[in-house]
Parts: C-alpha cells; sequence; structure tokens
C-alpha cells in the first residue's frame, strides 16, 4: 500500500509560482508512474501532468511550458513546479499514483490534496 501526502499549496498572484510535493510512503515509488490533477469547484477532475518511472512527462495543453513535473526517487517525492500562475489554474491539486494516463480512474493511489488560489 502506498500512502501519498500533499504539500506546498496556497494563495499567491497571478504570475506568481509554487512548487508542490507528494511525498510518498509505505513503499517505494521509484518504480511508480505518477501524476498531478487537480479539480476546481463544480469541475471533473482533471489531469494536469504525469512522469514515468524513467523520468518520461506529459501535460495537458493549458499548462505546457509554465508547469515541470520531476521526481527525486532518493526521497520518494515527486514534484509539480507551477510557474506564471493563472486564476484558472484555481483548484485543489492531487497527487497520484500506479499509472501514467490522463484518466484518473487508472490510478490506484492518491493523496488528499492541496488547494492552489491564484488572486487576479
Amino acid at each position: 500500500q502506498v500512502q501519498l501526502v500533499e504539500s506546498g499549496g496556497g494563495l499567491v498572484q497571478a504570475g506568481g509560482s509554487l512548487r508542490l510535493s507528494c511525498a510518498a510512503s509505505g513503499r517505494t515509488v521509484s518504480n511508480y508512474n505518477m501524476g498531478w490533477f487537480r479539480q476546481a469547484p463544480g469541475k471533473e477532475r482533471e489531469f494536469v501532468a504525469a512522469i514515468t518511472w524513467s523520468g518520461h512527462t506529459s501535460y495537458t495543453d493549458s499548462v505546457e511550458g509554465r508547469f515541470t513535473i520531476s521526481r527525486d526517487n532518493a526521497k520518494n517525492t515527486v514534484y509539480l513546479q507551477m510557474n506564471n500562475l493563472e486564476p484558472e489554474d484555481t483548484a485543489v491539486y492531487y497527487c497520484a499514483g500506479g499509472s501514467y494516463s490522463t484518466r484518473p480512474k487508472s490510478y490506484a493511489y492518491w493523496g488528499q490534496g492541496t488547494q492552489v488560489t491564484v488572486s487576479s
């Protein structure tokens, strides 16, 4: 079993930056594909970014060039660096493990989420 805990969310002005962290415990995630999703009020959970165990990455179009997903296997942690944030990025951000997919149902493990609020 894998436990995922996100941190690093907060309130930031448009154009600012945040770095989210996803710390894993219970099992090493170095061999797991990992992803980040987000969910805004009244909307469905949507794919943000994913990274394979070997470091291959993919992004949704709206964050391409602004967000960077990375992993530090020695620390059992996955990161999401978010730059040039926009009000439309406001959402609860979730870390997920076990797949390399844009579909939430493909992932076996989820964190509790961290709130990101971008003010205009």
